[in-house]
């Protein structure tokens, strides 16, 4: 059993040296549904002593499990990969219960958890070395590929599935050991996917979980046992992480903040790009890093897009994700919702419309806000220029397509941008001067798939290697380059470069 009985409320336990440990800590957070307000269960918050026995299973696995021939890594992968796919739906309501997105897009994010250990199965090939015979005379150079070491990740409430899985499948693919420490506000569907890892026969150590807060955040960035770092949070915190990590000499990667730009040109198809924005700056309740929250509209595109745009959004169903009918869930927490509020009132007072006011959602029960429009934004307002991570809109004018790319690239964020139009010489120049690390063109969430990196720029990433794809498989190794020559040949000995 993954947890044991509180007060009739379940008290979450850590997963260490393959096996479920209760913390030494007594403080426990109460993780709650936010469309109901019910306490789903209570996770405690480990000590520094609970991240310490992880490091040193991890530490101890670390040889066994890079003794594992790269090929059966892979195979342990395949099984998890149909273990994942038994238990969709029991993952996807989790992540619903939990962090309060719709279970439609609870079911996307679970698919892309799969899609990420896909990926990670391809191991054989991606972690692949080089070689050059005869490099000079009968000698030869090769580069391997070898595990970092013990690779820890933290992770935000947003994606409780998938976010963790852009880490730990190809951290151990590359035969590394790994911990994870999930977010205190959503720890439960890792509970899940922990459990399905218990059953892969992997050596203990191999996987860990320490549940906790910032002790045990700042307790992974020093720690002398740990190796690598991949963060996933804000801005700030990721700044924080990567300094301290890499301070400790950590390899680090640390995903940071976003204020996504969506460019509306008047030759695009409305409906369709409706339907783009739509589903970007309100999915999730606008609680994703590539979520959409401002639209930079081109001339006459303005007076095109924003009557569809606020019925569009008007119409959308405010209400519990596990109802199938909704299309807009609540945020993840009151101290999230009253957050959002004060920036809705920040945008009204430096100067911009409401055209569409979704406040009233925020007067019942639950941690609900409607679909909010600001329109007759400048791009010096702080809503243009601010992370708001919530279901805000913002809406800038600009008089043409060199205007609208300065709007994006005076951004100090860098993480996605999309563009809707049926030019392709608009988008050519476009994606050549826009800065920014991916790119959508009529796709509202240019989120790439797997098997590419999660490229964010600028201060949406701190680090050299992003998160899954190509860049997954450099991350979590390390090259070593051999450079040989055999005298038992009889081919003679040859010259070495500096060697006479």
């Amino acid at each position: 059993m993954a947890t044991q009985e509180v007060t009739n409320v379940r008290l979450l336990d850590n997963y260490v040296a393959g096996k479920w440990t209760p913390a030494t800590s007594s403080e426990q957070l109460p993780v709650v549904n936010p469309a109901t307000g019910d306490v789903l269960a209570r996770v405690p918050l480990s000590s520094a002593a609970d991240l310490d026995a992880a490091v040193a299973a991890a530490r101890v696995a670390l040889s066994a499990w890079r003794a594992v021939s790269v090929i059966e890594r892979a195979r342990r992968l395949f099984t998890l990969r149909e273990a994942l796919e038994g238990r969709r739906e029991d993952l996807a309501r989790s992540v619903t219960l939990e962090m309060g997105k719709t279970i439609g897009d609870a079911r996307a994010e679970v698919a892309r958890m799969i899609e990420m250990v896909e990926a990670a199965c391809a191991v054989p090939t991606t972690m692949q070395g080089r070689i050059i015979e005869d490099v000079s005379r009968n000698v030869d150079a090769e580069t391997v590929r070898q595990p970092v070491g013990v690779c820890a990740a933290i992770v935000p409430f947003n994606f409780p599935a998938m976010v963790p899985f852009w880490f730990l499948p190809f951290a151990i693919a590359c035969g590394n050991s790994f911990i994870l420490k999930p977010s205190e506000q959503v720890p439960l569907t890792q509970q899940i996917a922990f459990e399905l890892l218990d059953g892969l026969d992997l050596p203990p150590g191999v996987v860990n979980l320490v549940n906790g807060g910032r002790e045990v955040v700042e307790g992974i960035l020093g720690h002398p046992g740990i190796d690598a770092v991949s963060f996933v949070g804000s801005a700030p915190v990721a700044r924080i992480v990567y300094e301290r990590a890499a301070k400790s000499g950590k390899r680090v990667q640390a995903l940071g903040g976003a204020k996504n730009h969506m460019v509306v040109l008047p030759d695009a198809v409305i409906d369709k790009t409706v339907q783009g924005i739509i589903g970007s700056a309100f999915g999730a309740a606008g609680q994703r890093c590539m979520a959409g929250s401002v639209v930079v509209t081109v001339g006459e595109a303005h007076e095109q897009l924003m009557p569809p745009l606020r019925e569009a959004a008007e119409q959308l169903k405010v209400g519990d994700g596990l109802d199938e009918q909704t299309q807009l869930g609540p945020v993840v927490s009151e101290q999230a919702r009253e957050r959002i509020l004060g920036w809705i009132e920040r945008g009204v007072d430096e100067g911009a419309e409401l055209a569409l006011d979704g406040r009233a959602a925020a007067d019942g029960a639950g941690c609900f806000l409607g679909a909010t429009i600001l329109d007759g934004v400048t791009p010096e307002m702080e809503v243009a220029r601010e992370e708001i991570f919530g279901p805000v809109l913002s809406v800038v004018q600009a008089a043409n397509l060199d205007e609208a790319i300065d709007v994006v690239n005076a951004s100090r964020f860098g993480n996605g941008v999309s563009i809707f139009t049926e030019s392709g010489a608009s988008v050519r120049r476009f994606r050549h001067e826009v800065q920014a690390g991916m790119i959508g063109v009529n796709i509202g969430v240019a989120a790439p798939v797997a098997f590419f990196p999660f490229s964010g720029w600028k201060d949406s990433f701190l680090g050299d290697l992003h998160a899954h794809g190509t860049d997954a498989v450099d991350f979590y190794t390390r090259k070593k380059t051999v450079t040989s020559r055999w005298f038992s040949s009889g081919q003679g000995t040859g010259t070495y470069f500096f060697e006479t």
